[in-house]
């Protein structure tokens, strides 16, 4: 129904949208708002990260050094390599799913139900691929000493090649007991041990003169105060996204490990053997956010698979379900771009 009003001359059109406005049923209508209100949340968190990367861009890890696993090729350095593939089955599955909405505009019950089910196991390949990506983030790959300070101390070797602290820290014969609150004061508590303690990494620290200290901070090139510095060992210093990681002289190295306090593995949200601990913060609530919506865009996948099998829109004469449900893949795999772009690539 359309309202009017009338002045001297004519009528004025004031409402043509009837039950429809701008031709598109509330349904869809719906899933716009949604999208638009979720992507000021996203948006919000990705101004966070960059504000807080910005803050501490000295001891922000660099994701060419943390990201670089990839399945079956243990040991081998592929930096955002596996990233990399993740991204792309995700952006292959919202061609997948366009082809699905183009089938079901043709009422083409077979094809809408064949670019479904691959549109589903690229999402579900890319879940399984962040849980695989998170499990090796938590384990680390190094290890890493925490100053009583809070600074990072990392191992290199006379060529500046990151050391594991598998390859030289040998456990000794002494007993360690976790502190938990049934066996101390109800206050004090500690998280799991690590694989060595401080003094094991100390002692074999000492016991191989061929290995260094490298610090958590990055330094850019024309940083004239680091290359005065009489502790850092110019010649061994790695340029990664030009900055330096500062390698301290066998001298500076033994006196830091001096104020050595805790032993750290891999990255919770207290301790980040990679560099500062709020990237472990927002690595794991923006991917986790991410990956929730990932997750359930599966899931409501799945159920309009299902009802596609039992013909229950080709009986409606319409696959509008699908469209729906589209519109919020894509946008899934939108957001991905922007995260992929500020967490990984700038």
């Amino acid at each position: 129904m359309e309202a009017t009003a009338t002045t001297a001359n004519n009528e004025v059109k004031t409402w043509g949208g009837g039950n429809e406005p701008l031709g598109a049923s509330y349904g869809k209508l719906m899933m716009w708002f949604f999208i638009v209100s979720d992507a000021l949340t996203f948006s919000g968190f990705l101004a966070a990260y960059g504000f807080s990367r910005f803050k501490f861009i000295e001891t922000w890890p660099t994701p060419d050094e943390v990201f670089t696993h990839f399945p079956f090729m243990h040991g081998v350095e592929a930096p955002m390599y596996y990233v990399a593939l993740m991204t792309f089955i995700l952006i292959f599955s919202s061609v997948t799913m366009v082809l699905a909405v183009d089938a079901g505009h043709h009422l083409n019950k077979k094809k809408v139900t064949f670019y479904m089910f691959l549109t589903i196991i690229g999402g579900l390949i890319f879940v399984g691929s962040q849980a695989w990506e998170w499990s090796n983030f938590i384990k680390g790959e190094y290890g890493a000493i925490e100053t009583k300070g809070g600074s990072l101390l990392q191992f290199v070797d006379d060529h500046g090649n990151r050391v594991a602290l598998e390859k030289f820290v040998v456990q000794l014969p002494e007993e360690r007991e976790q502190l938990s609150r049934s066996k101390a004061k109800w206050f004090m508590d500690e998280s799991t041990l690590a694989t060595y303690s401080v003094t094991e990494v100390q002692a074999a620290f000492i016991a191989h003169p061929e290995l260094r200290v490298r610090t958590e901070v990055n330094y850019r090139t024309d940083n004239k105060d680091l290359m005065a510095d009489a502790t850092v060992d110019h010649g061994l210093m790695k340029t990664t996204a030009h900055k330096h990681k500062a390698i301290l002289t066998r001298e500076a190295s033994l006196k830091r490990m001096e104020n050595a306090h805790l032993v750290v593995e891999g990255a919770n949200l207290k301790r980040n053997e990679y560099g500062s601990k709020l990237f472990a913060d927002f690595f794991f609530f923006i991917t986790g956010f991410h990956g929730f919506h990932v997750f359930s865009g599966v899931i409501i996948n799945i159920i309009i698979f299902f009802n596609v099998l039992l013909g229950t829109y080709e009986k409606r004469r319409s696959y509008e379900m699908v469209e729906k449900v589209g519109l919020y893949w894509h946008f899934v795999d939108l957001v991905w771009v922007f995260v992929f772009t500020v967490f990984y690539l700038v």
